[in-house]
């Protein structure tokens, strides 16, 4: 997750230090001898040998972040990216996720009616249902994704404040009766969300923790949560019970500055997957309390890891390298590391992965401002693979306090690139910002969402590649968002120290005006906002020079 500088193809990882120790003296010998110094490269050694450390702006005192890890400089970018206003889903109807989120979303058998009576609405599903025209004369759960997509959130307000301690992941349990928070303020928090509530019920000290906490997992069961920082052990801690659990698991990485970035629970509760900055895999076997399986995956960082479905065996990585590898555990060896596959197409590194769950089709967000769809069936191929390597270590700047780059703001479709469908509209700066598909019981997977360093949660829909809901409110970035998976609800987790709630409010029926601080995104079918909305339209579609150098 460190520097995008990859002019010596070697970033901020400790194993890279061992292998290199002349790296210093060739840099500096080139400038002695009268050739020009190249100040990116000296810059980002002195970063990775600990020689600079950023202080932070709100306290003045130098904070405890390892050297590769985010930084604390983390000015809001307020004016958004531009928007595709034409997304090409050539290849995305081409592909068998169209039909089956027009299926499970309920479009598909909604297309005729729809081409009738040009819009949906309640009154028409029931009159449909009353007049035989729904099966068995009840509401299929594709008409209920229907219907639920009518009230998509369209405000935002927050609800939970850390006074000026940024919250780095937030995320509800598969029930969606917990949410868990994490802070820089090293508390781990739960909050009991059922009947409509948000309470606090527990607040756990997170232990060994340096920088801050970077992830956190559920265990399938809800009972468990474990979560990372930077340290050679994650910890596993109890969420219920009288009896508090807190144990630290063991990586035994052997490097000097280790961090798991991203972690996730099997699906029969037995083992942790994890990826680390120092571009291996870890699984830990939770019955055994040990690790058992380390696998170099990748040329740089691993950002990002995740399961592909329920069996556990299919795993998702995604690095600093700019390339997602699909791993296959039954044909796994630690000597010996074969990826099934490996996917590329995006020109920078990746923050995140998210599997839709069927083991075939997963989402990545990038630092190239971009959201990808893959499908595991389409592997790139090595010329791909070599083209994307290429523009990656071109790449010089830093996504952590600097800028988009102008080339950035281009689209840009690289050869070899094998994804379904691009999302464009949405900035990655500052952190690992997540992004995931939308629940498949309220939506069926129609959408995906993501955080955005606008401070904004960006929603979009699948099928079209085009936005529809850009919820604004927090005034730095949004790294973690997560969805109920019951109920149209967003949660977004800020670096301004809150936490956000995205719902849907009628604002024709309560008849009043939004609150500014609120709510950014108005009704659609509210006719008293047009031209508020006009105005918002015009903002989406100009290119805003403060983000870009």
């Amino acid at each position: 997750m460190g520097l995008s500088y990859s002019v010596i193809n070697r970033r901020m990882s400790g194993r890279d230090q061992d292998q290199d120790p002349s790296e210093p003296h060739d840099i500096l010998q080139s400038a002695s001898v009268g050739e020009e110094p190249d100040l990116p490269s000296i810059v980002a050694y002195l970063i990775r040998s600990g020689q600079i450390r950023f202080i932070s702006q709100d306290t003045g005192n130098s904070d405890d972040s390892d050297a590769s890890s985010d930084n604390e400089f983390t000015p809001c970018t307020k004016p958004p990216p531009a928007i595709e206003t034409q997304p090409n889903v050539k290849a995305l109807k081409e592909s068998d996720i169209y039909s089956s989120i027009m299926q499970s979303s309920g479009r598909w058998t909604n297309k005729l009616w729809t081409k009738q009576y040009k819009s949906i609405t309640i009154p028409n599903f029931i009159a449909q249902r009353e007049l035989g025209m729904k099966s068995q004369q009840q509401f299929t759960h594709g008409d209920m994704c229907v219907l639920n997509s009518k009230f998509l959130p369209n405000r935002l307000r927050k609800i939970v404040n850390y006074h000026h301690k940024k919250a780095f992941c937030g995320i509800y349990s598969e029930d969606g009766n917990v949410f868990l928070s994490a802070c820089q303020d090293q508390n781990i928090r739960v909050y009991n969300t059922s009947n409509e509530e948000f309470k606090l019920i527990k607040s756990i000290r997170a232990r060994d923790v340096g920088w801050s906490v970077l992830d956190t997992a559920f265990s399938p069961d809800g009972r468990y949560a474990a979560y990372s920082s930077w340290s050679d052990c994650i910890h596993l801690c109890s969420i219920y019970g009288d009896h508090d659990v807190h144990e630290a698991l063991h990586f035994d990485p052997g490097d000097h500055s280790f961090c798991i970035f991203s972690l996730m629970f099997s699906s029969d509760n037995k083992e942790i997957l994890g990826g680390a900055n120092d571009g291996n895999l870890y699984v830990y076997d939770l019955e055994s309390n040990k690790r058992t399986l380390k696998i170099d995956a990748h040329d740089d960082d691993v950002n990002t890891v995740r399961f592909a479905d329920e069996s556990s065996q299919i795993l998702y990585s995604g690095g600093d390298d700019g390339l997602c590898k699909v791993w296959d555990r039954r044909t796994l060896r630690e000597e010996r590391p074969v990826p099934v596959g490996t996917l590329a197409g995006h020109c920078d590194g990746i923050t995140y992965i998210d599997s839709k769950g069927d083991a075939r089709f997963f989402v990545s967000n990038s630092k190239d401002q971009t959201l990808k769809l893959w499908d595991i069936r389409c592997f790139s191929d090595q010329t791909g693979i070599e083209e994307t390597k290429k523009v990656v270590s071109s790449q010089r700047w830093d996504y952590r306090w600097q800028q988009v780059p102008r080339r950035m703001a281009k689209k840009r479709d690289l050869k070899g690139d094998s994804s379904v469908m691009t999302y464009r509209g949405h900035c990655i700066l500052h952190t690992l910002i997540r992004c995931k598909f939308s629940p498949e019981a309220i939506t069926g997977q129609r959408y995906v969402y993501t955080g955005c360093a606008t401070g904004s949660v960006v929603v979009y829909d699948i099928l079209s590649g085009k936005i529809v809901r850009k919820l604004e409110g927090h005034s730095s970035c949004v790294r973690d968002v997560s969805w109920h998976p019951y109920e149209n609800t967003i949660i977004s987790t800020s670096w301004d120290g809150t936490l956000g709630m995205s719902d849907f409010c009628d604002y024709n029926a309560q008849d009043m005006e939004p609150d500014e601080e609120e709510v950014t995104i108005l009704s659609r079918d509210s006719p008293r906002f047009a031209t508020k909305r006009q105005r918002i339209k015009r903002t989406r579609e100009t290119a805003f020079p403060g983000l870009y150098d």
